[in-house]
């Protein structure tokens, strides 16, 4: 007998993602130009099914960017209610690795927080300025270019 549970069809399906707030020492934040819509985010990805979230933080960044990162902590949870995405934001500081794009990638640059503010939409740039509050993590709602007023 299997001690599995089958799958309630009306239960919503969510993906859980995570992305990288990498800080340099001079405060630059690292952001990706993406290769499918030319958005301005943070470099991140769908966390795989064996992975930790830090495992797969690092996986993604590396390969978006090529950069290793170690990760410090939760800055914030961020749910796309439009996409059924949740994200997992982690403030990271490079660790090595080389700047290269990739085929997910266009452009890789370390933002200062106001470019942040004018390049990338709110939904977004809120997730690196989150990360640089000491007063987080955060919990927030958008719709995949704006964020959602709390309830």
């Amino acid at each position: 007998m299997s001690n599995s549970v089958p799958p309630n069809t009306s239960t919503p399906r969510h993906s859980v993602s995570v992305a990288g707030a990498v800080v340099r020492d001079d405060g630059r934040l690292l952001a990706i130009r993406r290769a499918d819509n030319g958005a301005w985010e943070l470099p991140g990805g769908v966390l795989e099914l064996e992975e930790t979230p830090e495992d797969g933080l690092r996986r993604e960044v590396l390969e978006e960017t090529g950069i290793h990162v170690e990760v410090d902590q939760l800055t914030g949870v961020y749910k796309n209610i439009v996409a059924g995405v949740v994200a997992l934001v982690f403030l990271c500081k490079p660790s090595g690795g080389a700047e290269r794009l990739s085929g997910e990638t266009r452009a890789i640059q370390w933002l200062t927080p106001e470019e942040v503010s004018e390049r990338m939409t709110e939904a977004y740039g809120i997730r690196l300025l989150d990360a640089l509050d000491p007063n987080g993590p955060y919990v927030r709602t958008h719709d995949g270019r704006r964020l959602l007023p709390a309830l």
